[in-house]
Order: C-alpha cells, then sequence, then structure tokens
C-alpha cells in the first residue's frame, strides 16, 4: 500500500521507518530541520539497541506525492485541526486517514449511534473544519502505546512498547482495517483491530487528561507524580470524573482499571509527559483534545467535572504565550 505519514515526529516517524523497511511505498510530510534531517540523510530510528535507517521521500507539501491509499495523521491534534485544509491532494476516493493522535478524536460522534449523532466536538475541531474537510468517513480510529522522542533533527529514539490499536468508527471489521493491520503487524507492530476503539480511546485518556497537565504545573516525571500521595490522589480524582463522563456516553470501563491504570504509571520513575517536554522545549500544548474536550463532554451529559475544569484554567494559563 501507499502510505503518507503525516506528522513525521517521535511516532510519525517510527511508523515511517518500520512501515519503508517493512516493504510499504512511504512518504513524509514533515517541516523544518527535521524535515532538512530526513531528505539529506533518511530517518534514523534507535531501537532495542541497534540503529535502522529508512530512506523516504519527505516535503513539507501533500501535493508533492499525489493521492495515498493510507494516510497517518501523527500530528498533535491541534496542529491536525491546523493543517486539515491541506490533506486534499493524499485523498483518492477511498483513501483512509488513520487518527494516531492523543485524546478524543474529531470524528468520535461519528456512526456511534448515540444520541449526539453527527455532532462535532469544538474543543478539537472547532467548526467542524476536519469533519468537512477530511470527512468522518475516512477515518480509522488509533490509540498509540509507544513511548518514542524525537532526539536529533531526523532521529528517533523508541523507549518502549509497539502496539497501536486501530478499529472502525462503526466497530465493524472492514477490509481497510485488517488490511491496516497486517500492513503494521508486517512492519513489526502488534495491531490488534477492536470492536469499540472508543472504549480503548477512553482508557488512556484516564491517564493524559491527568497525567500531562499535572506533570507541566509541577515539573514532575510521571514516577514522582503517582509516589505523591496528594498528587495521586487529585490523579485519581480527575480520573473518575471522566469516567463519569464516558459512562454517560455508554462507554463502561471496569473500575479496577484505574488502579492498574496508576500502577502502570508508576512504573515509569524517569518518564516525561509530552506536555512537560512541549513545555521545557516552549511548544504549544496539546491541552484541549486531553483535557478540554472531557470539559465540553461533561457540559453535553450534564456532567459536572470541577477538577477538570480548575486543572483546565491553570493548564491554560501555563502554557499562553508558548508558540512553537
Amino acid at each position: 500500500m501507499k502510505f503518507c505519514i503525516y506528522g513525521a515526529g517521535a511516532i510519525g516517524g517510527y511508523l515511517a521507518v518500520e512501515l519503508a523497511l517493512s516493504g510499504q511505498e512511504v512518504c513524509v510530510i514533515a517541516r523544518g530541520a527535521h524535515l532538512e534531517a530526513i531528505q539529506e540523510r533518511g530517518l534514523t530510528l534507535h531501537i532495542q539497541g541497534g540503529v535502522k535507517v529508512a530512506r523516504v521521500p519527505a516535503d513539507s507539501d501533500p501535493r508533492a506525492f499525489g493521492p495515498q491509499d493510507m494516510v497517518i495523521c501523527a500530528l498533535k491534534a491541534h496542529q491536525a485541526f491546523e493543517c486539515a485544509g491541506s490533506f486534499a491532494p493524499l485523498f483518492k476516493p477511498d483513501t483512509a486517514v488513520v487518527t494516531a493522535m492523543n485524546g478524543i478524536p474529531w470524528w468520535y460522534f461519528y456512526k456511534n449511534g448515540g444520541r449526539f449523532e453527527g455532532q462535532y466536538l469544538e474543543t478539537v475541531d472547532p467548526g467542524g473544519r476536519q469533519w468537512s474537510s477530511i470527512g468522518p468517513q475516512r477515518a480509522i480510529g488509533c490509540v498509540v502505546e509507544p513511548a518514542c522522542e524525537v532526539i536529533a533533527p531526523g532521529v528517533i529514539a523508541h523507549h518502549r512498547f509497539n502496539r497501536f490499536i486501530i478499529g472502525e468508527p462503526d466497530g465493524s471489521r472492514s477490509r481497510r482495517v485488517e488490511e491496516l493491520s497486517q500492513a503494521l503487524t508486517a512492519a513489526g507492530f502488534d495491531a490488534p483491530v477492536r470492536d469499540n476503539i472508543r472504549w480503548n480511546i477512553w482508557l488512556k485518556l484516564w491517564g493524559n487528561v491527568c497525567f500531562n497537565p499535572i506533570s507541566a504545573l509541577t515539573g514532575a516525571t510521571l514516577g514522582r507524580m503517582i509516589g505523591n500521595p496528594d498528587l495521586r490522589a487529585l490523579c485519581k480524582t480527575m480520573m473518575l470524573e471522566t469516567q463519569a463522563v464516558n459512562e454517560a456516553l455508554g462507554v463502561h470501563i471496569p473500575a479496577d482499571m484505574m488502579d492498574r491504570r496508576l500502577a502502570g504509571a508508576a512504573s515509569a520513575t524517569d518518564h516525561k509527559m509530552s506536555m512537560l517536554q512541549d513545555l521545557e522545549r516552549g511548544r504549544s500544548l496539546e491541552i484541549d483534545a486531553l483535557v478540554g474536550v472531557v470539559q465540553e463532554l461533561g457540559r453535553l451529559t450534564a456532567v459536572k467535572t470541577p477538577l477538570v475544569d480548575a486543572v483546565l484554567a491553570l493548564i491554560k494559563e501555563r502554557a499562553s504565550g508558548l508558540t512553537g
């Protein structure tokens, strides 16, 4: 298949290298010094004590590549919104767009069968720009588990995990999602297809809604955050508020998953959350898809989220002035 990785940063670069080396036809969209390094030297991946290099076509303009079979969007949610109009040259009628991003996706209320069917989310897709310019019918959901980092222009370091959980918005085992799973598996990834991808999206969000903003507000690593009883209690309360929202939307996750999520986080002692990394580098923060959307969905379902609201106000103020 022809793959375009839109946003060849930490996760996108990891995907691009492994897919290209497995024999898929891969091109990447990147920018700045990272793009220049990829064009000159290819993408370099440090993984499991070794180094892999893939020479892939790279450009900042999607018009350089033409229609693709699969576009994997690995941008931050706010970057994806800003770039939505530029995806068009990559599309043919059946091109799929894999949303390999954190948080609640812009297509969430497409074919979910609930009372909000067809509604777009102002926090992640103001005015429905992605809904109208990309189209929810193209979307394949993806929950990203790997931890990766751009350590130099054109150079990605993989730290842990290789699972990308995928699923159709309507829960079907479509031909395209099966082909995507097969391609990812052949590239060495764990790529299970789920019939309720929203369940996995919410489970991951339970961590991101609290770990990310609290890390940016305190400077704490994940291990320090969970090791501090007060911060751990704050995290759990924010998780409980988030759980109430997903329950109101008909997504039911067993309560014991919360303690398992916290225990898993405690094991990543020195890990800096992505929001803290971005803050330290002066980059804009991915707030709305991880925190703001929980507030929006809480108000939509008449579920109160007081601590989520408070932390959201604090992290928005902390992020003011960042432009990267």
